[in-house]
């Protein structure tokens, strides 16, 4: 073989290994973050306001508007055991992960490119499924259907996830009657640090919402998680007349002080709004509405691991 047919041999080898080399040694791109398998919940945030639910009246650090007040402040909670349409009722997918279920997150692949089409996720609640869509699809017309979960397409942002979701029908933005409209949208930031998961919520409401609402939460990876199913049945929960649908009046809920009294809080201030969540209120917010000599509730619960008693 001659020195040219030599050089062209060794070039043609040395070209076929770099491209099977490439083929199987690809460099980790911000699309091979897998967020993939089951996740425990963590409640060191808002521990007391995610697992036993929040107090009637207390609507701080949301930015609501008087409509959204006005809403909340008619809330009765035995309007979920009456009005049978409310039993069975999902979280919607902008709350979905405030609950205290376990979450599933699995992915799809293309086979021929190897990249991430969608995940899915599943909660443990009325078994909530939600598709987050990553080939570029556009989102719906705005008259599409609306559901709980929504509509969700995501993009990368190197090691973070964001995702865009619409299409979601009216809800809660906080269980205890703060209504979130079916107008609102909300974008998630995913990001994994080796065997923790956190996502941030941010929340868009043109009707109940004055600024955007910025929420976290944060998972813990779960190997042996599993998960079963959640059926649920529209029964009579309590006695009621056909028809009924608990609620207060305007200015008859005898429950919006509770709160504010419970921990010495001024009462403009667990009223909500954007005027109440930065450090300017302070010199405006008033006096407490009482000076409790200790607590009485939630004293020594969710940052020690378990769940809260109503007293120490």
């Amino acid at each position: 073989m001659g020195r040219w047919n030599r050089l062209n041999a060794i070039g043609t080898l040395a070209a076929i290994a770099m491209a099977c080399g490439a083929s199987f040694s690809a460099p980790t791109l911000a699309q091979d973050v897998d967020f993939s398998g089951g996740w425990s919940p963590l409640f060191h945030e808002d521990g007391p306001e995610r697992i036993p639910g929040p107090d009637l009246g207390d609507y701080s650090g949301i930015p609501i508007n008087n409509a959204a007040r006005r809403r909340a402040d008619s809330y009765d909670p035995e309007r979920t055991s009456i009005v049978m349409e409310y039993q069975c009722r999902q979280h919607g997918a902008d709350y979905s992960m405030r609950g205290l279920a376990s979450l599933r997150i699995t992915r799809d692949i293309d086979p021929q490119t190897q990249r991430v089409l969608a995940f899915h996720t599943r909660i443990g609640f009325h078994d909530m499924e939600r598709t987050i869509y990553l080939d570029g699809r556009p989102h719906p017309p705005k008259d599409a259907a609306h559901t709980w979960q929504g509509f969700s397409t995501g993009e990368w942002d190197g090691n973070m996830l964001n995702i865009k979701t619409t299409h979601l029908k009216e809800n809660y933005l906080r269980r205890n009657g703060l209504p979130a409209s079916d107008r609102r949208t909300f974008t998630e930031h995913w990001t994994r640090h080796g065997s923790y998961l956190t996502v941030v919520t941010v929340i868009e409401d043109p009707i109940f919402l004055t600024e955007r609402l910025v929420r976290s939460q944060s998972w813990s990876l779960d190997p042996g998680l599993t998960m079963g199913f959640n059926p649920c049945e529209y029964v009579p929960e309590v006695p009621a007349a056909e028809g009924t649908v608990p609620h207060y009046l305007p200015g008859k809920n005898p429950f919006l002080t509770e709160y504010a009294i419970r921990y010495g809080l001024p009462l403009d201030g667990v009223r909500g709004g954007a005027n109440t969540m930065y450090p300017e209120y302070r010199l405006t917010m008033g006096k407490p509405a009482a000076t409790p000599q200790q607590c009485t509730m939630f004293c020594r619960c969710m940052n020690v691991g378990g769940f809260c008693p109503e007293k120490p």
